[in-house]
């Protein structure tokens, strides 16, 4: 009863002006499902591409042929072929993939609601947040089944609290203060995972820097069975606020003259993207800029209609993620760099054109 009530509280008002409820229609109103299905299916392949890609690249030398037959007939491919489609490089993609999926998730929701671009779940230090509850829970002994992802999601939650506490406007935060607020948090809880690893015995250093540079050479396909329903209910869940995210682009003033409940609206899309983003970084580790490189691009190239951006931005960071870890993969093969320095070296640069074009506009007005 109470989430029927919290997902239907955002209908608009029928007393607004003309002007108002033919700008309300254009955010809320029927979205052209042939494009939406169109856009999809066309990501789809292209990610259906970038794991054919990601499973022929590496350090063994694999053809496409090998990888057919491996899906088609096991016979024809030797076992050494077989376990390095199966058991190392298709694992590792699926986890890139759904945590691609996740994050540029979470990042496209956090400019929603903070109506700032430059918001993401790395740059507000929820990822950071994350892996600090995930490394306090190693160190606890917490390091079995769930215990990991559970103190995951806890330092992705408790890091959304301290954004607020330090902006200190609650819920109600402007978002170039919550902005700075995720930097110095961000920066604390890396200060604190380097403390860790400092101090750790040899024996959990490789674990403690996995939750620094972000990894993806552990993956098991365990992983990817325990994030993808979450990931799944999650993004379906987050959609369903596609219309209210429109409507408060517009500000937070006029979305509550539209009967969106803000507050709510906020508390719920901040607990989902906490889980979702925890329970990713739980498996990954620190890996920054994919929530804020895809959905900026994904906004650039199809509008501002979250309903279209959303599918758009989840199936565009999976793209994006598969991507930089087959290129981590092979820049250096047959050594491996961590993906998240691949993304960190294009989404730095990334960042600091999205401040100077924030600067441009400020200086004109």
């Amino acid at each position: 009863m109470g989430w029927k009530r919290l997902l239907g509280c955002f209908i608009p008002k029928s007393e607004e002006t003309s002007a108002r409820s033919k700008w309300v229609s254009s955010q809320t109103g029927p979205l052209t499902g042939r494009r939406v299905i169109v856009v999809s299916l066309a990501l789809t392949l292209a990610l259906a591409a970038a794991v054919l890609v990601s499973l022929v690249c590496g350090t063994a030398k694999i053809s496409f042929m090998d990888v057919l037959k491996v899906f088609s007939d096991e016979s024809q491919v030797k076992e050494a072929t077989r376990l390095i489609i199966l058991r190392i490089r298709l694992p590792r993609i699926f986890l890139a993939g759904l945590a691609g999926f996740t994050l540029s998730l979470g990042g496209l929701v956090f400019q929603g609601l903070l109506r700032n671009p430059l918001a993401d779940p790395f740059v507000l230090g929820v990822s950071s947040g994350a892996a600090f509850g995930a490394v306090v829970g190693i160190i606890l002994g917490f390091s079995f089944g769930l215990g990991v992802p559970v103190f995951a999601f806890l330092g992705a939650v408790i890091t959304i609290y301290l954004v607020f506490v330090i902006s200190g406007r609650g819920m109600g935060v402007e978002s170039s203060t919550a902005i700075l607020a995720g930097v110095i948090v961000n920066a604390f809880f890396t200060a604190v995972i380097m403390f860790f690893i400092a101090t750790s015995s040899e024996d959990r250093l490789h674990s403690m820097l996995f939750w620094l540079y972000g990894d993806l050479s552990q993956s098991r396909i365990s992983y990817s069975v325990i994030i993808a329903p979450v990931a799944v209910a999650g993004f379906f869940l987050l959609y369903s606020f596609s219309r209210h995210l429109n409507l408060l682009a517009a500000g937070e003033e006029s979305a509550l003259h539209l009967g969106v409940d803000v507050q709510s609206a906020r508390v719920v899309c901040f607990l989902v993207v906490s889980l979702m983003v925890g329970l990713a970084v739980s498996f990954t580790g620190l890996i920054g800029f994919v929530g804020l490189i895809v959905p900026h691009l994904a906004r650039m190239i199809f509008g501002s209609d979250n309903r279209l951006l959303m599918p758009v931005s989840a199936l565009g960071g999976a793209l994006f993620l598969i991507a930089a870890d087959t290129a981590a993969r092979t820049v250096m093969s047959p050594s491996e760099l961590p993906v998240g320095v691949i993304t960190a070296f294009l989404g730095a640069p990334f960042f600091i054109y999205l401040l100077k074009a924030r600067g441009s506009r400020w200086a004109r007005r």
